[in-house]
């Protein structure tokens, strides 16, 4: 480590300074680069004491029991031309000490932006403030836009007023973040370059809008698809399926060995029900989520739009009508309105953008103590 970096006998005795955010339907602990270890290995070992990994309650830190809570950003100001800074996502397990950074996280990208302002990694610029963010896991460039006030970000959103936004899985108003992220001209959608592959035995979409997914019919597996997810997580043999699609799908999408990472998801798809294109129930990778993260949303919807896919099929034989930018994606508690830009290139290959509305909150500001050892 260098001389500026945290001692973890620093950061027991001290804390390290540490916010905690809510972003989309996800909350994590935020970190500025400089106040955490440079050292990866370090640096996972400590958040892995602030997390209170491994423990199933988490109950000797701040990590709220699921995975959805287990999360951590990382955020520095950027080198890259034209990007204000840097974001690295870390998937903290729950009761494995597992730290995993082959994905990224659409959800807490929401609340990067704010972050950033926060912290005087950048100023705010009047009413509303733009922030480039470079997700550092996939290399993908993400605009953000929000609201801020007196040069501070602006959480609060009142019903009924402009900018004031509900969405699926979080109470209340919030204030609107407007996120758009793309891949690059480098990046194609489909990983294989086919809309169908076939897995365990299974017909299955490889599709990568920001987030590695591979996407299967639900009456595959022997289910409708209208399943909560304790009813999923529940049954050890589909568990047992489901990882064995992972692991097949992770070195066709150039991703390696999966077996001690979070990626691909697995999203289950079958007809929509209350106005949606498809509906999901995604595996992240074992437990499933309680609703769906923004850049899953936005690969499935990506594959609505792309002729031949697993959801594509779905949809269209449902009758269900896919028109304009928005396409609705149903989850176990509600709907995500996922739009993304699907193109096709004079060579053949797809590729997409995505935009989503979002909002995020701060929790908390100050400085979190990791346990003195594991």
């Amino acid at each position: 480590m260098s001389p500026a970096d945290p001692t973890l006998a620093d950061a027991v005795r001290d804390g390290i300074r540490c916010m905690l955010m809510r972003g989309g339907t996800s909350k994590g602990a935020f970190f500025v680069a400089s106040d955490v270890p440079a050292d990866p290995a370090v640096r996972d070992d400590l958040l892995l004491r602030i997390m209170g990994t491994p423990d199933p309650r988490q109950i000797d830190g701040i990590g709220g029991a699921h995975p959805l809570t287990s999360k951590v950003a990382i955020v520095a100001p950027s080198t890259m031309d034209g990007v204000d800074v840097d974001y690295l996502f870390l998937q903290l397990g729950v009761e494995q000490a597992t730290v995993a950074d082959a994905q990224t996280c659409g959800n807490l990208l929401a609340a990067v932006g704010p972050f950033a302002v926060e912290r005087g990694l950048i100023a705010a610029t009047g009413q509303r403030t733009t922030v480039r963010i470079r997700l550092l896991n996939t290399g993908d460039i993400a605009t953000s836009q929000f609201a801020t006030v007196d040069g501070r970000p602006d959480y609060d959103g009142e019903p009924g007023t402009e900018g004031a936004v509900a969405i699926d899985g979080v109470p209340g108003w919030a204030s609107a973040i407007d996120l758009e992220v793309g891949g690059g001209p480098d990046k194609p959608l489909l990983p294989t370059g086919r809309t169908v592959d076939e897995l365990d035995g299974h017909r299955v979409t490889l599709i990568d809008n920001g987030m590695p997914v591979v996407l299967v019919h639900a009456d595959q597996l022997g289910f409708t698809g209208t399943e909560s997810p304790d009813e999923l997580e529940a049954d050890a043999d589909l568990a047992a399926r489901i990882e064995r699609i992972r692991l097949e799908a992770g070195p066709l999408m150039g991703l390696g060995d999966v077996a001690g990472q979070t990626v691909p998801k697995v999203i289950l798809v079958s007809p929509g029900r209350a106005g949606g294109a498809v509906s999901t129930r995604a595996f992240i990778p074992t437990r499933v989520h309680t609703s769906i993260g923004v850049l899953m949303a936005a690969s499935v919807a990506a594959a609505v739009r792309v002729p031949g896919t697993v959801a594509f099929d779905t949809a269209t034989d449902s009758g269900a009508a896919v028109s304009g930018e928005t396409t609705p994606i149903e989850h176990p508690s509600g709907t995500f309105p996922a739009r993304v830009h699907v193109t096709r290139d004079a060579g053949g290959t797809w590729r997409a953008t995505s935009l989503s509305l979002r909002t995020a909150r701060k929790l908390f500001d100050g400085v979190v103590f990791p346990r003195p050892r594991r």
